[in-house]
């Protein structure tokens, strides 16, 4: 599937003169608030600003601007969780070449609307598959069927060559090479990429992985001496959730010695609203994860330190989502069965006995059992201040009531998110 094994920083030279002439440099901006929060200075990598608001332009139009004539007519094809789709319809409507677009049916409708509107006559969208892996297959079968040139997501050399210009492009912006430069991590193309790059030109620059927790793919590859196939996959931060990394990515982060910081999809939450309340960034979930591994870095007072802000095509009907795993990542929102007894005033004796000044209620279900004495609620609550948990939870043990909390872990839990 690959045209070679191997990616060198000449290549990524050779890439960012393709690219020249089609995208400008992505900005490189001071974050006050994070550079506050690590005691240094923290600079943003804004590929969220790219035409395709996100990274993955670079390595398709890199990969697809190296087929011959022969190839451009058989056409391209790929499968995305929506971003790198949204790179090949941008590269192939511009270099004229058709291209099927495989997405799983979990890309948001956003994304898809995008990659239609990019590629326009050139793009073809099939929806199939619940992740990335089966819309992956089901490109892979198409290229072997019909003889087009399948433009992978992360596990091309040409593509890695693509998504390493960024890493130039950092150095340049700045002036001198930075202490940091953190890199959100999915199949590992942008972080293969940029590790071949700053190996060979600057390698003293510390290099980081953030991976998110539920999707942790480089680190159980890594684990494992190669890829495997995750069981278990949380497809919220939609543009890293691969189960299975590359092969070319993963040689390339193994020989760096990167090993990815694991970031929970809660705190990713946390930095996505941090992003658009304080500094007015629309992030998707993917995008996020590189500040979103700040507080997990260590990270030396007055260092320089560089995250890729990866993606920003998100949804807006997900920020009810977003904010919800927030709050639970923190620990001001949960859950309770709580057993009413089936009589007037029991509901006002729970307010009035067990919710704090500052607390209030978010969810009330309540299913009346004629035939019995008690009846069951879920009853979600926000805190004030995560702090007050200690304090409610002794007031629900000295209630009349019969009160169990649902834990985050728990099977039901996923029911409320």
């Amino acid at each position: 599937m690959t045209h070679v094994n191997t990616v060198t920083a000449q290549d990524v030279d050779a890439a960012a003169e393709r690219l020249r002439p089609v995208i400008g440099p992505s900005p490189l901006q001071l974050s006050p608030r994070l550079s506050e929060a690590v005691g240094g200075e923290v600079w943003l990598k804004r590929e969220d600003l790219q035409p395709v608001r996100s990274y993955k332009i670079r390595g398709a139009y890199n990969l697809i601007a190296q087929l011959d004539e022969a190839a451009c007519e058989r056409g391209v094809v790929c499968a995305s969780a929506g971003n790198h789709a949204q790179g090949v319809a941008f590269a192939g409507a511009r270099l004229g070449v058709t291209a099927r677009v495989y997405l799983p049916r979990t890309t948001p409708r956003q994304k898809r609307e995008r990659v239609a509107t990019l590629g326009g006559r050139f793009v073809d969208l099939v929806v199939g598959g619940n992740t990335y892996d089966e819309a992956a297959a089901a490109a892979i079968a198409d290229a072997n069927d019909t003889g087009a040139t399948l433009v992978p997501a992360f596990d091309d050399p040409r593509t890695v060559a693509g998504q390493g210009t960024v890493a130039r492009e950092i150095i340049s912006q700045l002036g001198r090479a930075p202490d940091l430069v953190v890199v959100p991590v999915g199949g590992g193309g942008l972080l293969a990429g940029m590790a071949t790059w700053l190996g060979d030109r600057n390698p003293d620059v510390r290099l980081a992985g953030a991976e998110p927790a539920g999707a942790a793919g480089m680190a159980a590859a890594l684990a494992a001496g190669a890829p495997v196939v995750l069981e278990d996959l949380d497809p919220f931060v939609d543009g890293a959730a691969v189960r299975r990394v590359g092969e070319v990515t993963f040689a390339i982060v193994r020989d760096a010695g990167v090993a990815p910081t694991l970031v929970p999809e809660g705190r990713v939450c946390v930095e996505m609203l941090a992003l658009y309340q304080s500094d007015g960034i629309i992030a998707e979930p993917a995008g996020a994860l590189a500040p979103a591994a700040l507080d997990a870095l260590d990270i030396d007072p007055g260092s320089t330190v560089v995250c890729v802000l990866s993606g920003g095509n998100n949804d807006v009907s997900r920020y009810a989502e977003v904010i919800e795993r927030a709050l639970v990542y923190e620990g001001r929102k949960h859950y309770f069965l709580v057993d009413f007894p089936q009589e007037p005033g029991a509901l006002r004796r729970f307010l009035d006995d067990i919710l704090g000044p500052d607390d209030d209620i978010t969810l009330f279900e309540y299913v009346k059992r004629s035939n019995r004495e008690t009846g069951p609620a879920l009853v979600g609550i926000e805190l004030g201040r995560p702090e007050d948990l200690d304090a409610l939870l002794k007031r629900m043990d000295a209630a009349p009531p019969r009160i169990e909390r649902v834990p985050p872990d728990s099977s039901l839990f996923r029911y409320l998110l």
